[in-house]
């Protein structure tokens, strides 16, 4: 049986709507399921836990954006149980990295219609991620990001966020290893990527792929701040790794260090002076 775990805050109470269409359209199937709401961050994970030991358990759906698929993947992690996705937040990056519909019916005939298979998921320290992490100009913008959402869905909370970031963001000296190199940089943009895309659709890694076993490591250098919006309208349009302050390599391993570093973990900012990421090959099964 699937189980659906439903976060009624995702899309300022959008994943709600999407709760009664699914019901709707799975009665009209004849397919059998039970939903259960989250009510806290990080109840997804232990309901993701419950649920997948179950013995009649096919499967698990995170209703939601990308913080409710994450927490819910954390409750699977290891276990073989497949995660499906029915996008309902406000960004919704992963599904684009893996080729989920984006919209919510499809995500659901997806999950029905293929056969699950393993991805990736990416270490950092003691914590897990699914998409992308980062230091830069971005955690600038999520800090704007964040306040916009409560209004707007879509990519215009993060465009909202961006055009704040261009008048309020410190470049940070950071030193990274990837694979046993090391660097030192003053960045722009400083980030890992096990998906490809931040920010309700830019194209932060437009080559990464979550089922290589590689990290994917982009360091864009600092540059004036006149000089940003410049770089706004290729960055947008995935051309980054064409740019030539841009460095991108593939590696299993990298070490971020920055003091008093604020690091965008998939959506969440921590705070931290490092940063050690991992892959995990084929650690969680995926609906994709």
């Amino acid at each position: 049986m699937l189980t659906f775990i439903v976060n009624p805050a995702a899309g300022n109470g959008y994943a709600l709507k999407i709760e009664q269409q699914l019901r709707e359209e799975l009665t009209r199937r004849g397919v059998d399921a039970s939903f259960v709401r989250t009510e806290a961050p990080g109840h997804a994970t232990e309901l993701a836990i419950e649920t997948a030991a179950k013995a009649d358990c096919t499967g698990v759906v995170s209703v939601g954006g990308d913080g409710t698929a994450f927490e819910v993947a954390c409750g699977l992690m290891d276990k073989g149980i497949p995660l499906g996705i029915v996008p309902a937040g406000t960004g919704n990056d992963f599904i684009k990295s893996v080729g989920i519909p984006k919209k919510p019916i499809e995500a659901l005939s997806h999950i029905l219609d293929c056969k699950p298979r393993p991805v990736d998921v990416g270490g950092m320290n003691d914590h897990l991620f699914l998409n992308v992490c980062g230091t830069g100009f971005d955690v600038t913008a999520l800090d704007y990001t964040l306040a916009a959402k409560k209004y707007v869905r879509g990519i215009l909370p993060y465009l909202i966020g961006v055009v704040c970031a261009i008048f309020h963001y410190k470049p940070s000296l950071v030193r990274f290893t990837a694979d046993g190199r090391t660097e030192e940089r003053e960045v722009l943009i400083c980030s890992v990527a096990n998906g490809r895309f931040i920010g309700g659709g830019i194209p932060i890694c437009p080559d990464a792929a979550a089922d290589d076993g590689k990290l994917d490591l982009i360091v864009v250098e600092n540059v004036p701040r006149w000089k940003i919006p410049f770089y706004l309208p290729g960055l947008m349009m995935g051309r980054v790794l064409k740019f030539g302050i841009t460095t991108h390599r593939r590696c299993s391993e990298v070490i971020m260090q920055s003091s008093g570093m604020r690091l965008n973990v998939d959506g969440e900012i921590l705070q931290m002076n490092e940063a050690r990421f991992t892959i995990r090959k084929g650690a969680l099964t995926l609906f994709w």
